[in-house]
């Protein structure tokens, strides 16, 4: 087997450049049964699902982003960007099988198609469905505590003024 230096996807002996890679890098073949090598991508929940199966069975994995990935972590506050994940090539049957087994990879090598429901279920769902609020509430209710605010505002500073007046009319 020949592998990617850079993306660490394997590839058949008779291939000669990665065509994963936007360079089309030159093949190396394996020479280490250590050697890290691509097992799939996953982000968020799946990612941690993978990990969690691959060291239940005692298998060592590691993650990198993805090339050239950014990462919404400043943004959002959480990194929702697809990570690489990569085993020992001599554990890669072994990662194969025990993803398979938790249906992260589909048998014939597939991505497999993530259901939401699937994700819901997992999340605890510790929130009610009544203290759920729709986008457009949301928007709405931010937009009416604005207005709330300036009124407040402009409300302490009439009444300063009202009050001032007054003190300056009995002392005037």
């Amino acid at each position: 087997m020949k592998y990617c230096k850079k993306c660490r996807r394997l590839y058949a002996d008779s291939e000669q450049n990665c065509t994963e890679c936007k360079k089309h890098y030159a093949l190396e073949p394996i020479e280490d049964d250590t050697t890290p090598v691509y097992l799939t991508s996953a982000s968020g929940f799946e990612l941690d699902r993978i990990q969690a199966a691959l060291e239940d069975s005692s298998i060592p994995s590691a993650s990198q982003p993805r090339a050239k990935a950014l990462s919404a972590d400043a943004v959002t506050g959480s990194d929702k960007t697809d990570r690489d994940i990569l085993v020992p090539y001599s554990a890669l049957d072994q990662a194969r099988d025990v993803c398979i087994g938790i249906g992260a990879i589909k048998p014939d090598g597939e991505e497999p198609v993530v259901d939401e429901k699937d994700i819901e279920d997992a999340v605890d769902s510790e929130i009610d469905e009544s203290q759920l609020i729709s986008p457009a509430k949301r928007t709405t209710i931010k937009i009416v505590s604005a207005i709330l605010l300036i009124v407040i505002a402009c409300l302490v500073i009439w009444g300063t003024d009202f009050i001032t007046g007054l003190i300056k009319g009995l002392f005037g």
